[in-house]
């Protein structure tokens, strides 16, 4: 092996017994890495970062590639997904839908653009306030959600299975915990 790219990991020897052997991993070898150019440094919050960083990259390519194989993006479902399980109308204005979308509200106008003109969403003015834009889910949208919505969670658990119910209800908590920490409180 490359001796630049070692798995040298601070903090692996003190396993309890019957722990399992650490996985070792592409940021193990990074922390290594900083670990002989500079020990002084602790650089454990770069292996938490990095960790969640390249985790999220990997389950998005994953994501990317499911929806590319039925002829949409990931923004395009989540979107429509979003309106799905808003309220009974499946309708929401616009800020609260780029609220919810995590996105900008010109960028949500081009979404929105472009899931109108495949039909899966309807744009109206709110009768009651002329300023305000209401999106809707069309009969088509919502039978675009509901039909990729098992295949999706499938792939989802496909990428999980690595970690046990334990394993994701405790990392589970603990994003929970890392989010609310960074002002992700919710949209309401």
């Amino acid at each position: 092996m490359n001796d630049t790219l070692t798995n040298e990991t601070p903090g692996n020897d003190t396993l309890a017994a019957g722990d399992p052997a650490p996985h070792n991993d592409a940021v193990d070898q990074i922390l290594g890495q900083w670990a002989r150019v500079r020990p002084d440094v602790d650089c454990s919050a770069m292996g938490v970062a990095g960790r969640i960083s390249r985790a999220s990259r990997l389950l998005e390519k994953g994501i990317k590639e499911y929806f590319a194989g039925h002829d949409i993006e990931p923004w395009e479902f989540d979107v429509l997904a979003t309106l799905r399980r808003a309220n009974p109308d499946h309708r929401l204005c616009m800020s609260d839908l780029a609220t919810a979308a995590m996105v900008s509200s010109a960028a949500l106008t081009n979404r929105v653009d472009r899931l109108v003109a495949r039909g899966l969403v309807h744009r109206e003015v709110a009768p009651s306030n002329r300023r305000m834009v209401l999106i809707t889910l069309t009969g088509e949208g919502r039978t675009v959600v509901d039909t990729l919505l098992e295949g999706h969670v499938a792939n989802e658990e496909r990428m999980l299975s690595g970690l046990t119910g334990e394993d994701r209800e405790r990392l589970s908590g603990l994003l929970c915990k890392l989010l609310a920490s960074l002002g992700d409180t919710g949209s309401r």
